[in-house]
């Protein structure tokens, strides 16, 4: 099957391990008819005796203790050979777990917008999760597992056909009753378990957004819903996995009693056949010794066949983000080198559609190197959308986005996105010192140049007053921190970067006005020449644009400077009007 042939290409490195530790289990599988042999051997000739040629038994007690230590030679020999051989199977399994997390954690980083967009946080930490644990207990033992139950059962086989084909025969008719069961039991179990992992990845994934979206929650008083909608969640996967113990259930008596019902052959028949004298009281001893080796497969099968059902439901979903794939790629010759863009955009008749809805159709732009551009719009009319092409989160449908007159998609992806300072609407900061969320995109950036960005986005004062200024380390997402806090934050963060391209989305709407006029002050006096893009709500953040571009309706409704758009008496003049008569009254 392919999920084995995919565990084992993954093992490269310690396929051999893993090889020998399935060899160990394959001969200390074998030896399971050794001692059972030896206490045939005590039985018969030195318990029960062997007549001599005048009719004499005797009784070879000599050979007892060698027996017996010859015995316990077997036992401690399997029993270290079986350490050695978890000690293999543990060590290729927990190496198979490292190298498969790093891999999957290396392709997500490599995943486009496209899908993030459709796959679910909560589910993805199951599959890092819980889903690779199980690849791991296929790997470690369930693969042991079904080795040891095979040879044993092979083995037992042909010992107990060597010595009496009868009683075998009548150990082996419930065989193929104990096979039908378990067809039938992996049958009805798959869609369980594809189910169970579902309801699980449900329940992680409302677990992360309550813990993430805590502060919404608590707004707005919705605990009680929370915690309500979560043990619903919680109580499917309850009632899923009881499904799934309770299919394991019906069919758990029959191979017990199927199993267990081979001891009570193996008397009546092994009685049968000494009173017959076709079978020796060693012979029956060494049966009964080992009617668990045939018991114990039998028994196992059930589990055997739950716990891969479970594997190959987390092998899927594991395969599934192993070999996803980005559709943002490099093309052959993709440009790289180290010279700085120059900051020239250009949009050529661009359109883009998302999940078959138009954001854009056929805008153009063009952007001179060093010019600072102003776009606005109402909601959903693609301002976000303009950056997120520009840096090549999703590939336009047709048309063309150039830098510098070269088309986006014939730049390194390294090289384009690290030419673009970006100060999201969306802020995130990492749980990590404030000096380490500013120098994030530049990590070898100076303290000085630190301080420096920090002054211009006017971040200095409130880091002064931290417990330990830059190097207080700041909540997840930057709790505790104000909205305007984070977004000087963030925009340091841009400028850090030195990037020829600087994109502010919404970036000073969370501060007063006279903190917004200082920052764009700032801006204009850095010390390298650069492009900016403002995307805003207010008038104040782009009237002194070079050029402000409204979007609405998948296009372009208006261009201009601040005063030609006011002479337009369109979308721009309205917002303007707006803003003014708010100013007045506050």
């Amino acid at each position: 099957m392919f999920q084995i042939k995919w565990i084992l290409q993954n093992l490269n490195g310690k396929r051999f391990l893993f090889f020998i530790a399935l060899f160990l289990s394959v001969l200390t599988s074998s030896f399971a008819i050794v001692n059972p042999k030896i206490s045939q051997i005590i039985v018969d000739t030195i318990i029960v005796g062997v007549k001599d040629s005048s009719g004499s038994v005797i009784h070879h007690t000599e050979n007892l203790i060698p027996l017996l230590l010859l015995m316990i030679g077997v036992a401690l020999l399997v029993s270290s050979l079986r350490y050695i051989m978890v000690i293999f199977f543990e060590n290729s399994s927990q190496y198979l777990v490292i190298k498969l997390r790093e891999k999957l954690y290396a392709n997500l980083q490599k995943l486009d917008m496209r899908f993030y967009d459709k796959f679910r946080t909560g589910d993805l930490m199951t599959r890092l999760t819980g889903d690779l644990d199980m690849v791991r207990h296929f790997t470690a033992w369930i693969v042991f597992t079904i080795v040891d139950s095979i040879v044993l059962f092979v083995v037992t086989l042909v010992y107990f056909f060597t010595v009496s084909w009868q009683l075998t025969l009548a150990l082996f008719a419930t065989t193929p009753l104990i096979f039908i069961v378990a067809y039938i039991f992996s049958k009805k179990i798959r869609p369980v378990f594809i189910n169970l992992r579902e309801k699980l990845s449900q329940m992680n994934s409302t677990a992360q957004e309550n813990i993430s979206g805590n502060r919404v929650v608590k707004a707005f008083n919705r605990e009680t819903y929370e915690s309500e909608k979560f043990n619903t969640k919680n109580t499917e996967f309850h009632d899923s996995n009881l499904k799934a113990s309770y299919t394991w259930l019906k069919f758990f008596p029959v191979l017990e009693f199927l199993a267990q019902s081979l001891t009570v052959t193996t008397i009546f028949v092994g009685g049968v056949l000494i009173m017959q004298n076709k079978l020796t009281f060693g012979q029956l001893t060494a049966f009964s010794a080992l009617t668990w080796a045939l018991a114990n497969p039998m028994r196992l099968l059930g589990q055997i066949l739950n716990d891969l059902q479970r594997f190959f439901a987390s092998a899927n979903k594991i395969i599934e983000l192993f070999y996803a794939h980005t559709n943002i790629q490099n093309r052959p010759g993709a440009i790289s080198g180290s010279e700085p863009l120059k900051g020239h955009i250009q949009f050529e008749n661009v359109t883009f559609k998302h999940e078959s809805q138009v954001v854009f159709d056929k805008i153009s732009i063009d952007i001179k190197p060093g010019e600072t551009i102003g776009i606005m719009g109402p909601t959903g009319s693609g301002k976000t959308t303009f950056v997120n092409l520009l840096a090549r989160f999703y590939d336009i449908t047709s048309g063309k986005i150039l830098i510098d007159g070269i088309d986006v998609r014939d730049y390194d992806i390294n090289k384009l996105r690290s030419s673009i300072g970006m100060a999201t609407q969306d802020i995130f900061l990492f749980s990590d010192t404030i000096d380490g969320n500013i120098a994030y995109g530049n990590p070898n950036l100076p303290e000085e140049k630190v301080r420096e960005y920090a002054e211009v986005a006017d971040a200095d004062g409130f880091i002064a007053k931290t417990t330990e200024g830059y190097d207080t380390i700041i909540g997840e997402r930057g709790v505790g921190l104000s909205g305007g806090q984070k977004q000087r934050l963030a925009l340091a963060r841009a400028l850090a970067v030195r990037a020829p391209i600087i994109v502010l989305d919404d970036t000073t709407s969370a501060v007063d006005m006279e903190t917004e006029q200082l920052i764009q002050n700032n801006l204009s006096h850095l010390d390298y020449n650069y492009t900016k893009i403002i995307i805003a709500q207010r008038i104040t953040s782009v009237r002194h644009a070079s050029k402000i571009i409204i979007l609405d309706d998948h296009k372009i409704v208006e261009q201009g400077t601040h005063e030609e758009l006011l002479k337009l008496r369109g979308y721009y003049y309205e917002i303007f009007s707006l803003q003014q008569e708010i100013t007045v009254i506050s």
